[in-house]
């Protein structure tokens, strides 16, 4: 194979890349949008270990028909003695019904889990992480970021020898795919009562539960910016020419 050749092989993303790219792909999508629903049913994000209507909010979302419901109402004790039954103080019907929205949620989580493991050992495995994700010393040079930031400005995204990706690009990647996703399945897991019964470590390392929580909705929000910015690279880039690429490996 000449030299032209072999940089032209080297720069094609492998099937079992481009399969998990696409799994990725499409289960954190099917993630953003049932967590927007499981959100809707309470929009209101806490920090430490309690969060509920009577709690104040960190941030509140204006997202569903649970939002600024224009108060509570009194409360009517049933009998007159002390300890009495009292009616239920909300003025609204809660917006609850999500359970399908919760069983994708997880059952996609899943499957996005086991696609990140068999990316992440298969990569180490052939030295596609070392290669062509991770960034090399060079690549962290100050002359050399600072051509590559200009070069996205610029849409002229260079690719380095032996990968398809740039600097910025491996930073990114790197950046999602060891500390992003680690932390929103560990976060997940966390809301978990049955999860953090048997490791209660996550409690801790997380300020509890409504934290994770919010911690959650935080790293999917970047999830999310990530993934527009890496649409919109895509586009300005030649939508074509990548999307040969990703899919049936030819540019």
């Amino acid at each position: 194979m000449s030299v032209d050749g072999a940089r032209h092989a080297s720069s094609h993303h492998p099937a079992w890349t481009r399969c998990a790219h696409w799994v990725a792909a499409v289960s954190i999508l099917v993630l953003a949008f049932t967590g927007f629903v499981i959100l809707m049913a309470h929009p209101r994000l806490y920090w430490g270990d309690v969060g509920n209507g009577l709690t104040p909010a960190l941030i509140e979302l204006p997202i569903s028909p649970n939002y600024r419901h224009g108060g509570w109402a009194s409360v009517t004790p049933f009998f007159d003695r002390t300890g009495s039954p009292v009616s239920a103080s909300r003025t609204f019907p809660l917006f609850n019904e999500n359970a399908w929205g919760r069983s994708l949620h997880f059952l996609t989580a899943w499957l996005l889990t086991l696609t990140g493991l068999a990316y992440l050992a298969a990569g180490v495995l052939t030295g596609h992480l070392r290669r062509r994700i991770v960034p090399a010393a060079g690549d962290l040079a100050p002359a050399r970021l600072s051509e590559d930031v200009r070069r996205h400005v610029r849409f002229a995204v260079r690719r380095d020898a032996g990968s398809p990706y740039g600097t910025l690009q491996k930073i990114a990647y790197t950046f999602v795919i060891v500390f992003l996703l680690p932390l929103a399945g560990l976060t997940g897991v966390t809301m978990s009562p049955a999860v953090t019964t048997a490791f209660p470590f996550l409690l801790t390392l997380f300020g509890g539960m409504q934290s994770a929580r919010t911690i959650h909705f935080g790293v999917w929000m970047a999830l999310m910016g990530f993934l527009l910015v890496h649409v919109v690279m895509v586009v300005a880039t030649g939508f074509r020419q990548h999307m040969r690429a990703m899919t049936i490996g030819d540019r």
